[in-house]
């Protein structure tokens, strides 16, 4: 291919290049949190983690905890009945796929939240 100065240039793929290239390999990946000392290690990714990342996400917009960064309270009641929809969703499609206590994490979870939205109800 050339251009108006009459230089060319070449365009090589390397996506399916032979083993050693420079490409990496994706069973080789890991996580970042390692990598990352300015902070806080993040916690193994599972499902009871995971639940609890909504569980806190469901608290801040019901104004029970500050959100983080700003520190602010605010209340969002439309995002906090999503939220609680979400985990009712997971607990309906994980029957029968969830560990005891993961299940009972789960209705726990789902109990709590369900109480503290009635309450922030006006």
């Amino acid at each position: 291919m050339n251009d108006s100065d009459g230089e060319s240039f070449k365009v090589t793929d390397k996506r399916h290049s032979a083993k050693g290239s420079d490409q990496e390999d994706p069973s080789n990946f890991k996580s970042a949190k390692s990598e990352r000392p300015d902070s806080v290690p993040l916690p193994d990714v599972n499902f009871s983690t995971f639940v609890f990342s909504l569980n806190t996400s469901a608290l801040v917009h019901l104004g029970e905890i500050p959100e983080f960064g700003s520190g602010e309270i605010k209340k969002d009641l439309i995002l906090a009945q999503h939220t609680i929809d979400t985990l009712a969703m997971l607990q309906e499609k994980t029957v029968g796929n969830l560990a005891e206590d993961e299940q009972g994490f789960l209705e726990h979870i789902l109990f709590d939240l369900r109480m503290r939205y009635v309450r922030a109800m006006p």
